[in-house]
């Protein structure tokens, strides 16, 4: 990489990013603004939660915020608080990026995008069945990426039956309460199971079906070690890990906000240096 000018010292030009989530991290913070210091751009990026999300959306619309990245459990009730969609956000009706031009926010979703670029990155072929955990927005995300990668022979599981019935109606797959007794060749956990917190120690699957599937993809992304991935290992399973979602969707957000495309080892070294702290 070729030298990059200095990162300007924070000023009245500096443009702030930032995050809302129920549960913030460090990821997006540390990947963002290591990217600023690295291509020496006049951003700054922090992570916020908010029990308001109204005032919230009003605050990135007001004080001219560049971008916000959106997480559970904000990707669907955003909606309505902005001004339009971009079209996977649009097909999958969540939102998990917020784009401010000028005052007018517009909702994107980068996360479908890196969940099919993964998946093809790997190989999976669209014949192999997969239960899929969840009915939240990265559920939709990762339904819709299967359904557009051709996948047919799926089952949404989910302990809610009206979203869990009514995102398996929307894609084309089947419904089930629980994974008791299920199997797949592709598991996907697109819940908070794994998570720091009261889920922390939880599998997302049982041990039985992660022994029999052959790829096992868990979305969350901290800890990147979650009990699914530890289970899936110790079993010989493919692994795709939500660190690796993380990392290309908040790189098509950095694109988004600042309209620069980082080369492919300035991205790797800024991921190496968000995992770290």
């Amino acid at each position: 990489m070729t030298d990059a000018p200095a990162k300007p010292p924070i000023g009245p030009r500096t443009r702030l990013c930032m995050s809302l989530a129920g549960r913030p991290g460090s990821f997006g913070s540390r990947f963002h603004n290591r990217l600023y210091e690295r291509l020496g751009l006049d951003y700054v990026y922090k992570a916020f939660t908010t029990t308001d999300l109204p005032a919230a959306i009003g605050g990135v619309r007001a004080l001219g915020i560049r971008g916000c990245a959106v997480s559970m459990p904000f990707k669907e009730a955003v909606i309505p608080l902005l001004d339009g969609l971009e079209g996977s956000a649009a097909a999958i009706d969540s939102v998990n990026t917020i784009v401010n031009d000028d005052g007018r926010l517009t909702g994107h979703n980068t996360d479908y995008s890196a969940i099919a670029d993964l998946l093809d990155r790997e190989g999976i072929d669209p014949a192999t069945p997969f239960l899929l955990a969840g009915s939240g927005g990265m559920a939709k995300a990762v339904a819709a990426a299967l359904r557009d990668r051709g996948h047919r022979d799926g089952t949404v599981v989910a302990r809610n039956p009206v979203s869990g019935r009514a995102l398996a109606d929307l894609y084309g797959f089947a419904w089930a309460p629980d994974t008791v007794g299920r199997t797949a060749a592709l598991l996907v956990n697109a819940t908070p199971v794994g998570m720091a917190g009261a889920d922390a120690d939880r599998l997302a699957f049982p041990e039985a079906a992660v022994a029999a599937a052959e790829v096992v993809f868990d979305v969350v992304a901290l800890p990147v070690e979650t009990p699914l991935m530890r289970a899936a290992a110790a079993l010989g399973r493919r692994r795709i890990s939500g660190a690796e979602v993380a990392v290309l969707q908040a790189l098509e957000q950095f694109v988004l906000y600042t309209g620069v495309r980082p080369d492919r080892a300035v991205v790797d070294e800024a991921a190496a240096y968000a995992r770290s702290a």
